[in-house]
């Protein structure tokens, strides 16, 4: 059996989490003695380095906990402030999402690219429901009404970090969610935009690492769905003033 904790509401944290965690700082200290991580779980260590690794080390835990086939490791490298490095691997289907800033990005070692759909009516969009942290549940169910009035259908696999991927391999054709940590969506955000999306905050702006309050998608699909997101903006949700 699997040792699990609670940290908050919903929030479960398993062994499985924690020696993930270890297991890949340890690695990347031995390579970059200099760099500085924020993991999930273990939080900042020299977070004042100009190279900071990302970790979440089990990204869908509470799947991952059920027996659920949705789970993945995300990690990124953001140097000076800028993501530039960036993998998810996803152990169910043995998938590897890898992305470099200006290079691209790749599955399996296959270059891949967002979809060219044109229409939000055509579109699949993935999107993840609020489960710790209740605060902005009515804008969102105002979304997600919206929202599924004017695609093809919406999913909610339950891994932020493979949602995103999923997007840039063209899977699905756009992503939103409320409240994210930067763990959670600095690998997929990058590897997006190597994949000829766009990654932007609910007004389209690029807070959205700092904020977690993302939308990523093709081009054309992007701004679609901002218009359907845009009247059930609360202050909290809009781009901060001092970002």
């Amino acid at each position: 059996s699997i040792a699990i904790q609670t940290k908050n509401y919903n929030d479960f944290v398993s062994e499985v989490d924690r020696s993930a965690e270890q297991a890949i700082i340890n690695v990347l200290k031995d390579a970059y003695p200099d760099h500085g991580f924020w993991g999930e779980e273990s939080g900042h260590e020299n977070h004042e380095a100009d190279n900071i690794w990302i970790i979440d080390p089990l990204d869908g835990t509470t799947n991952f906990l059920h027996g659920f086939p949705q789970y993945c490791i995300s990690i990124a490298l953001q140097q000076k402030g800028v993501l530039t490095q960036a993998v998810i691997y996803d152990p169910v289907r043995n998938d590897l999402f890898t992305a470099t800033k200006g290079r691209g990005a790749f599955l399996n070692d296959k270059r891949i690219r967002v979809t060219n759909r044109s229409k939000l009516q055509d579109s699949l969009i993935a999107t993840g429901f609020p489960f710790r942290d209740f605060t902005h549940l009515d804008a969102y169910l105002g979304m997600f009404k919206d929202m599924i009035k004017k695609t093809t259908g919406i999913r909610r696999p339950g891994s932020a970090a493979l949602d995103l991927a999923y997007v840039a391999v063209g899977w699905v054709d756009g992503f939103f969610e409320i409240n994210l940590s930067a763990w959670d969506i600095a690998a997929g955000g990058l590897i997006v935009q190597e994949a000829g999306g766009i990654v932007g905050d609910f007004e389209g702006n690029e807070s959205w690492l700092e904020t977690g309050n993302i939308v990523a998608a093709n081009p054309k699909v992007f701004a679609q769905m901002l218009q359907v997101l845009n009247p059930h903006l609360t202050d909290s949700l809009k781009t901060p003033k001092n970002i």
